[in-house]
């Protein structure tokens, strides 16, 4: 009997990415000191490259020094909170990153967007594991990270249920250090998925281990089997090409919250990142799909 380990669990999920049109990439080929380097540094988050190609593809009209202004502009994100980094980023992500260009000798606005929403498939989506990090010392690596066009947007952290020193919450816990040694990781993300083989949750980077949630559909007709893996449900549910960029796009909000410290009783207010659940997700969309084919009619 073939016993299972993480390896396993991580070549599962890469399997599952790549039957929905990812491409992998096996990470230490493209770090700076590999056989195919993409990166000019472990502290480099960022494909470049790719994300470079992406803007080109994506902004034909907008010059070529505007589409290297918007990158630099998203390199320069650098508060002391990481939630607050995410949040600046996902707002120039989702509306635009704002540039101006010269027409017929005047300079006008325009926007840079990173990632073509209108069409899904004009994007490239990355899958690489091993991706090693270095932040001030601390030398980290994510199980499994996805890119789209050179952008690090989902984290997967994978652990292993048939070891009995480790469960889901130990994956929350690795993500949690990661956030701690290695922000600069998480100033580009979109989510992050935990999960140890059996159960696999989403979340966002400010959800607590009790807010991260089971995606328990993969076409939003019907819960998957228990026979299926969670695992495999999210990966198919949450993670293909047009779920994965609706979600980023639409699903996701930053909140103003009142919270109130056990100890002190003082309250303060804190931003925490939200994003929807399955079935929010598929009932607004089944909601607006209704409304725009009564308005046609």
């Amino acid at each position: 009997m073939t016993r299972i380990t993480e390896n396993i669990i991580e070549a599962f999920a890469i399997e599952l990415l790549d039957k929905l049109g990812y491409e992998y990439i096996y990470a230490p080929d493209i770090a700076h000191d590999g056989e195919n380097p993409e990166r000019d540094s472990y502290a480099q988050v960022l494909l470049l490259n790719r994300l470079q190609n992406a803007l080109k593809r994506i902004n034909h009209s907008i010059p070529a020094d505007s589409q290297a202004e918007a990158i630099k502009e998203i390199q320069r994100i650098a508060s002391p909170e990481l939630l607050t980094n995410n949040e600046t980023f996902h707002r120039l992500l989702t509306e635009g990153i704002p540039v101006s260009k010269r027409v017929n000798g005047d300079d006008r606005g325009d926007r840079v967007w990173l990632i073509d929403f209108k069409n899904p498939h004009n994007n490239e989506f990355v899958v690489a594991n091993q991706f090693t990090i270095i932040e001030n010392g601390n030398n980290k690596r994510p199980d499994v990270i996805l890119f789209v066009n050179g952008i690090p947007l989902v984290v997967i952290e994978l652990k292993n249920a048939a070891d009995e020193n480790t469960t889901i919450n130990s994956a929350f816990k690795q993500v949690e250090t990661y956030k701690a040694v290695i922000p600069s990781l998480f100033t580009y993300n979109g989510f992050v998925v935990i999960s140890d083989g059996l159960e696999a949750k989403a979340g966002s980077i400010s959800s607590g281990f009790s807010r991260f949630m089971s995606w328990k559909s993969a076409d939003g007709k019907a819960e998957a089997s228990h026979l299926v893996s969670q695992l495999e449900t999210l990966i198919q549910g949450m993670l293909n090409k047009e779920t994965l960029i609706d979600l980023i796009r639409h699903f996701i909000v930053f909140e103003k919250s009142k919270k109130e410290d056990a100890k002190t009783g003082l309250s303060s207010v804190v931003n925490i990142k939200k994003i929807a659940a399955y079935h929010q997700y598929f009932a607004v969309n089944k909601a607006i799909e209704e409304t725009l084919r009564a308005t046609s009619e």
